[in-house]
């Protein structure tokens, strides 16, 4: 088991590091606007389309192996005494949590901050992976345009921080929340299990939940770049983290992983993450500049959203007769989301410099502020639940009151 401990300096202040990269990006594009390309230009090309950053693929492996290196999946086994808060966490990410964040943000960037987004701005987006369609042709939305010699979607650039939006709903959080649920002093078996069946998951529903959202959002994404995109960003680094757990484990032992190896991991995490976004931010300075609401037009639904799910998933644990202890961290994997995967999956299917990449980013910059407020929520709140002793007697009970009578040969001891 996990050793939660309290937020790094690195985590406690990421919303400080996030808007420092966003600012390092934005002078690093003024300054030269050409290092960032040449980066991003070290891709794989299919059709004449870059599919593949070669950099930002190396910075968001660094991203995601910390994290999946972290998970026992034995804990999974252990769900099945505690089937009311697993079936409460799933309900909510994957039936309730994808829809509400398409649903708000269609809301917001399609009809209250149209106008403001402006009707007539356009993004470019890369070329949907496995499709060879040739300049003028329309797909979805957008338009095929020539663009340096390759070939780009123009598409309307609200959709395109629709598409964001909804690839950070799809992907429930599978790292920090760990953090999270410590400081809400909740049970630490729970979120570890939650952590373990939500990567199991989203190996089997991101690419088909993604891809019907984002289909419904006008942005339909061919298959084969969703297979890649989770292959790359979610099965590759969760088969490293198992091969490597257990080897480590075996070489050195579950006191030196713990102790020694799991911290250094968390600055990698963040730095590679650090480095993504300052590269991101070279590409969309030039945005921000000359529209430094855009980030407040996205931040507000995503803002929304996370208070709605948080609610609606801790009144749900109330309702259930949830302990505290598995209340808490049930909410708080609903509210949270993996701007990891988001982030990665954005730039593979969309580009770098694409506008869905950077709704991803907003994600990021208010993900700590966020959720450390509902933290002090669930602390304030913990004595409107039962205790667990209480809660298992009343299911004891229950139980019983719904049980036929014993009768004959049954009553004797």
């Amino acid at each position: 088991m996990i050793q939660s401990k309290g937020l790094s300096v690195f985590e406690k202040y990421l919303t400080v590091w996030v808007i420092l990269c966003i600012l390092a990006g934005i002078l690093l594009g003024k300054a030269a606007p050409g290092a960032a390309k040449f980066l991003d230009g070290l891709a794989i090309h299919v059709h004449q389309a870059p599919v593949v950053s070669i950099p930002i693929a190396v910075c968001l492996f660094f991203m995601m192996y910390p994290i999946m290196v972290k998970i026992d999946f034995a804990e999974v086994l252990r769900a099945g005494k505690n089937l009311k808060p697993v079936g409460l966490t799933l309900l909510v990410n994957w039936a309730i949590k994808p829809f509400t964040m398409y649903a708000i943000s269609l809301l917001f960037l399609a009809t209250l901050f149209y106008h403001l987004i402006g009707p007539e701005a356009v993004d470019r987006v890369k070329m949907p992976f496995g499709l060879d369609l040739p300049v003028g042709s329309t797909y979805g939305v957008g338009t095929v345009v020539a663009d340096n010699g390759g070939k780009m979607l123009e598409v309307p650039l609200w959709r395109s921080y629709l598409a964001g939006c909804i690839l950070l709903g799809i992907a429930p959080c599978t790292a920090m929340v760990l953090v999270w649920g410590y400081l809400a002093k909740g049970n630490d078996v729970h979120t570890l299990m939650m952590v373990a069946i939500n990567s199991l998951t989203m190996l089997f529903l991101y690419g088909p939940l993604g891809g019907f959202l984002l289909g419904m959002g006008k942005l339909p994404v061919p298959w084969q770049a969703l297979v890649l995109s989770i292959s790359l960003y979610v099965a590759l680094p969760l088969a490293a983290g198992y091969l490597s757990r257990k080897w480590i484990l075996a070489a050195k032992g579950q006191p030196w992983f713990q102790r020694k190896f799991l911290p250094v991991l968390t600055p990698i995490t963040i730095l590679a993450l650090l480095a993504t976004l300052v590269l991101l931010f070279s590409f969309k300075g030039e945005v921000i500049v000359s529209n430094p609401l855009t980030i407040l037009w996205i931040a507000i639904p995503l803002f929304i959203q996370t208070n709605l799910i948080f609610w609606l998933t801790y009144g749900l644990a109330k309702t259930l007769r949830l302990s505290y202890a598995d209340a808490a961290p049930s909410a708080m994997i609903g509210a949270s989301n993996h701007f990891e995967v988001a982030i990665a999956t954005a730039t593979m299917l969309f580009g770098l410099s694409s506008g869905a990449a950077l709704a991803t980013v907003v994600g990021v910059l208010i993900e700590v502020p966020v959720m450390l407020m509902l933290v002090k929520i669930c602390l304030k709140t913990q004595g409107r639940f039962s205790p667990p002793e209480i809660v298992r007697l009343k299911t004891r009970r229950t139980t019983e009151e719904n049980s036929p009578p014993r009768t004959g040969n049954s009553d004797r001891r």
